[in-house]
């Protein structure tokens, strides 16, 4: 037996609970993806768009990396962001990030991390970036700022790609959200608003 069978038996019950409660669910989920939300969050597992939304399967598009980064050479994070634009249609984009996310204290830290260094580098700029708002602050506070400035930082790299300034010029009415959420109390803040 495989050692993850009880993720496939997991995903049995509840498959057979919803199809219970709704026999035409999965049929109607099939034939649609429509959402209105693009979600750029972080990989951590305790930060899952649809639960903290409370939104369902098809109403919001998702990609996550590790502390919610967008930078212009990412091919992957950039195609995410021109299909949910251009052929979703979706009228939000949301950067999520979280308090005591590991990435960013991560990229505090001097330490090497590997290959994720080369990633991190980004948050570091961010970091160099807004240094004189960091002086006196204790780690935890350190750690907290950084993950609220690299959201707003998303934000305007989103914004700044050609993929959202053509959809503007041609009409989109579209709006960029920057979020951040605490793990220690499951509630959303909104940062950071454009467009």
């Amino acid at each position: 037996m495989s050692k993850l069978q009880y993720l496939i038996d997991n995903n049995l019950a509840w498959a057979t609970a919803i199809k219970e409660k709704d026999p035409e669910y999965f049929t109607r989920l099939s034939r649609q993806q429509a959402p209105e939300i693009l979600w750029i969050g972080c990989s951590d597992s305790r930060v899952p768009a649809n639960q903290i939304t409370n939104l369902q399967p098809g109403e919001v598009f998702v990609h996550r990396n590790i502390a919610n980064v967008v930078v212009h050479t990412d091919l992957n994070c950039l195609s995410v962001i021109q299909f949910a634009v251009d052929i979703l249609k979706v009228k939000h984009i949301i950067v999520c990030g979280h308090y005591g996310c590991g990435g960013i204290e991560a990229s505090l830290e001097s330490q090497d991390h590997g290959l994720i260094d080369n990633w991190l580098r980004h948050i570091k700029d961010v970091y160099r970036f807004n240094e004189n708002l960091f002086e006196g602050l204790n780690h935890s506070e350190k750690v907290n700022l950084l993950c609220e400035l690299n959201v707003r930082e998303q934000v305007i790299n989103i914004a700044n790609t050609t993929i959202v300034k053509n959809a503007r010029r041609n009409g989109s009415e579209l709006s960029i959200h920057g979020w951040i959420y605490s793990i220690e109390n499951g509630i959303v803040k909104s940062l950071e608003e454009e467009g």
